[in-house]
């Protein structure tokens, strides 16, 4: 008899799940959100945030606020959002940096990304370019290696964030060579840095360097991505450059706090792809280098994993803590 109560009081509780699971979505957004931004203002998260916001408003019928909470490696824009209610209303603009390199550098930081986090999608991704000064005799990957380990004392790096840093210390993983880190605070300083000669050389982010690669101040060698893109169709990928492990996109991405209703999260992905569908965004973001992504909550929730796993090998190789 208990059976036979047990089952119609499963399904009516299922029912009841799909039918608040609907109202929810229905029902949302209810009020102004926010899209919290780990990094100062011009930078390209919030370039590209704020590029989103304007037209999430849009799509969602209620304003949606760009806010600058910039320190400690994004840990101040991760947990403000922690605090708010778990609704969707407040948002992370998530960079794989925060998401992926603090977890492989840290020891102790106030959230675990996969635990606290609900990711609910990918916005767009980029590759580095290998950059050095014209004047460098080097015109290939190849023959940067080859000049590295002929002067083993005599060569460094350049990076403003441990998530430039990892992939810095890859490459010297996967060439052989003995480039020493110097830490900037910023791009602009790093660049006028390879400028005068101090650097011998930077993987930095097409946004900030395009400037100075397309008027000449500095020579690209190569792209961190898969296939050649076409803003830079001259410059050979590292695998072709003979780095086959140098296969490395940056992210940026949206993410709610755990406990969102899974309706919600839904919602957001939904509107991020039929923001990214739209022919001015698509053109925005290729002049910025960022392929766009709306990739699914599922997929996404994949890369990062894979992300974080792959960025505490490279720490943990290259003896890499930043406590």
């Amino acid at each position: 008899m208990k059976t036979a109560y047990k089952l119609p009081g499963l399904f009516l509780a299922f029912a009841l799940a799909l039918a608040f699971g609907e109202s929810t979505a229905q029902s949302f957004p209810n009020r102004p959100m926010r899209i919290v931004i780990p990094f100062t203002t011009g930078g390209g998260n919030d370039i590209v945030g704020r590029i989103v916001a304007a037209k999430m408003s849009d799509g969602l019928g209620q304003p949606v606020v760009v806010e600058n909470r910039p320190g400690a490696q994004g840990v101040i824009a991760v947990e403000n959002v922690l605090k708010a209610a778990p609704d969707g209303h407040s948002i992370l603009m998530g960079p794989s940096g925060t998401m992926t390199i603090n977890p492989a550098i840290y020891s102790k930081l106030p959230y675990a990304t996969l635990r606290d986090f609900a990711p609910v999608t990918m916005i767009g991704l980029y590759s580095l370019i290998l950059i050095v000064n014209p004047s460098l005799p080097v015109h290939t990957t190849r023959e940067l290696i080859d000049y590295a380990k002929a002067r083993p004392t005599q060569v460094n790096y350049g990076s403003t964030s441990g998530l430039f840093q990892l992939a810095s210390e890859l490459f010297n993983q996967q060439a052989g060579t003995k480039f020493q880190h110097i830490p900037y605070k910023g791009a602009g300083d790093m660049l006028t840095a390879v400028l005068s000669g101090e650097l011998t050389m930077v993987l930095g982010d097409p946004v900030s360097a395009a400037g100075a690669l397309k008027s000449g101040k500095v020579r690209g060698l190569a792209i961190t991505g898969s296939t050649r893109h076409p803003s830079w169709p001259d410059l050979p990928t590292m695998a072709e450059a003979g780095l086959a492990g140098m296969d490395i996109t940056i992210w940026f991405g949206l993410f709610v706090a755990a406990g969102t209703p899974a309706p919600i999260v839904q919602r957001l992905h939904q509107e991020v792809v039929r923001i990214l569908a739209l022919p001015d965004i698509r053109e925005r973001l290729a002049a910025l280098g960022v392929d766009p992504s709306g990739m699914s909550p599922e997929d996404f929730t994949r890369r990062v994993a894979q992300d974080i796993a792959r960025w505490t090998k490279v720490a943990k190789q290259a003896n890499i803590k930043a406590d």
